[in-house]
């Protein structure tokens, strides 16, 4: 039965490995436009192990894969069920989780999303919505990006809607159709060479704004057959280990000169995927913390007016909406849009463990 009012988790892990994002949000629709309100949240991180295996899972076997499976649904069960202590959350009517992305193959029909198994909502005790990308992959689409339904419904006030993480992506309106695709590796790079200077992450681009553009990389970068694709379109790891790192590994150059290069790379692609280079821009993820970088997209995009938002919806916007992508399911409307996807339809992604 649809309702007016939602108390929902919405429960996140992005291809960074930043950890765990969860939120309890309040949902209400009135007179057909949704309105939420962020309550608690954090951000659980990943043990060294964790972060090993979850790095590693992409060259695993299916029988190493389906182990990974049954522990990481475990692993996410406790989370949730700690958080849902800690803050003595009541009366919820789901929990709404993406999982985590392992493999990401649409072109061979193919997405895994670890921590999906039904037993899940067993090990909460709640009412689960998840696995939201395997059925549009079916129906011919990318699987990806599923938030700008969020984007429409719950941020239509902005141009642009754009998240910086592993990787990132844009949403926006063209011809009364939202269209979003995947732009370029972020963090999933970035942290890479971050990591073999023993830190987990370039603080606000520090590292990176002291390195110099090698433009010949630079060049063989911007490149790429994926930046010539038109949308839609999506990443997914295997791409960053099987492309890119190697290209990169190919130049004899300091680790600061790659992070700047890479900075600059991803810089002057988000410039390039915007087809209006005026208006506003809500930037979102981790990535929105390296000043460095957003320096550099605003040195591309002189015009536009990026928008940085506060520290709830700077983390959290993803878990957000993925809680209203697990509403919506519940309420048997449409959360995932074929304009975006490229699927066979608009439809209602996702299964409910109940």
């Amino acid at each position: 039965m649809k309702k007016d009012f939602y108390n929902v988790i919405g429960v996140m892990s992005g291809t960074s490995l930043d950890g765990v994002d969860l939120a309890h949000i309040h949902f209400e629709i009135k007179n057909n436009q949704w309105h939420f309100k962020i309550l608690e949240c954090e951000t659980v991180a990943y043990s060294n192990d964790w972060i090993n295996q979850l790095k590693s899972a992409v060259d695993f076997s299916t029988e190493t894969l389906e182990k990974l499976n049954r522990n990481y649904t475990q692993l996410l069960s406790e989370i949730i069920v700690d958080f849902i202590e800690k803050h003595q959350i009541k009366d919820l009517d789901a929990v709404c989780s993406h999982g985590h992305t392992i493999l990401h193959q649409p072109q061979n029909g193919f997405t895994l999303q670890i921590g999906n198994l039904p037993k899940i909502a067993a090990l909460t005790h709640q009412k689960v919505v998840c696995d939201f990308r395997v059925q549009d992959v079916q129906l011919g689409g990318q699987g990806a990006p599923l938030v700008p339904i969020g984007d429409r419904i719950l941020f239509s006030n902005y141009d642009y809607c754009m998240n910086l993480g592993g990787f990132s992506n844009v949403s926006f309106e063209e011809n009364n159709q939202r269209i979003a695709f995947d732009i370029s590796p972020v963090n999933t790079v970035l942290n890479f060479y971050a990591n073999q200077l023993g830190l987990n992450y370039d603080d606000k681009g520090i590292i990176s704004k002291t390195g110099k553009i090698n433009n010949t990389l630079f060049k063989a970068l911007n490149q790429l057959d994926f930046y010539q694709q038109q949308h839609p379109k999506s990443l997914g790891f295997e791409f960053v280990k099987e492309t890119v790192l190697p290209i990169i590994e190919s130049y004899a150059i300091s680790i600061e000169d790659k992070l700047r290069t890479f900075t600059e790379h991803i810089a002057f692609q988000t410039a390039l995927a915007l087809p209006a280079k005026r208006g506003s821009i809500l930037i979102t993820g981790g990535g929105a913390y390296n000043d460095f970088l957003i320096s550099r997209i605003q040195h591309y995009l002189p015009e536009m007016k990026l928008i940085i938002p506060e520290k709830k919806m700077l983390e959290f916007k993803e878990a957000l909406i993925f809680a209203l992508l697990g509403i919506l399911k519940l309420r048997n409307e449409i959360n995932t849009l074929s304009s975006v996807t490229g699927a066979q339809k608009d439809h209602s992604a996702g299964y409910i463990y109940p």
